[in-house]
């Protein structure tokens, strides 16, 4: 990946409805101290480069974030099992956090195969060292009645898995409470726009770090290019994205 010293490289197309190969994970040790996470997904965690972004929100004077991603379009968590890819990426590692992604799972069968995929993975990544972690995402735009379930379900997996919520989700409605004009979407009401992988990145960088989003980059790069967020917007995200982690501190009720 792009960015400060010590990072991973990997093939990425990082926006919209972009489909890159998937991205080789293995990562070489780095002796800066920082923590090491590797990020399993589809479209919704490659798209402008979300692991570049989170990367890019570690501030001078802390160790550096180390990131490796296995990603591919439209792709389950089951679906990275049968390809094996990601399987060989977290034993290859020392992870400290192993960030699991698919679709919203808002529907009773996905929610299922969600909670499933998740405890099979959960006994692997806590070989390899690491913690699972959920990034709870979005519907789309024309589903906008799913943002519950959509949020239920990853918290459920993240539950039983005794595993970290990420709840993205939560704070792209969060964010549309404090103004309901912000473009999280990008045009094809599924996707992110830049501001809203910028809203993600903060979300993982403060659950990640365990600490407050307020007062992050508001200018960085990622995926080649230069994200400005106005400073105005960028601290109603952040304050959005802090209202959704301690959100998520509350237990999941169990099914």
């Amino acid at each position: 990946m792009r960015g400060a010293a010590g990072l991973i490289a990997f093939a990425l197309s990082a926006c919209g409805n972009a489909q890159p190969e998937p991205a080789p994970a293995a990562a070489a040790k780095q002796e800066s101290g920082g923590l090491r996470v590797l990020f399993i997904g589809n479209s919704l965690t490659y798209a402008n480069d979300l692991p570049g972004m989170v990367q890019a929100l570690v501030g001078a004077g802390r160790p550096a974030l180390e990131v490796a991603m296995v990603a591919s379009p439209d792709f389950s968590l089951d679906d990275h099992r049968q390809s094996g890819a990601a399987v060989r990426a977290i034993a290859a590692g020392r992870w400290d956090f192993v960030v699991l992604q698919q679709g919203p799972s808002s529907q009773p069968q996905n929610r299922k195969q969600l909670r499933a995929s998740a405890a099979t993975y959960a006994p692997e990544i806590r070989r390899a060292g690491a913690r699972p972690a959920l990034y709870m995402v979005w519907p789309s735009a024309g589903r906008a009645g799913d943002f519950e379930a959509a949020s239920q379900s990853y918290a459920l997996a993240a539950a039983d898995v005794h595993g970290l919520l990420l709840p993205v989700g939560d704070a792209w409605r969060a964010a549309w409470r404090r103004d309901r004009s912000l473009p999280l979407y990008s045009a094809d009401g599924l996707h992110p726009s830049q501001m809203g992988t910028y809203l993600a990145a903060l979300v993982i960088h403060g659950s990640l770090h365990g600490e407050s989003c307020v007062g992050l980059p508001a200018s960085l790069r990622a995926g080649g290019q230069q994200i400005e967020i106005p400073p105005a917007t960028a601290r109603l995200l952040q304050e959005a994205a802090d209202e959704a982690i301690a959100r998520a501190a509350r237990p999941a009720q169990a099914e």
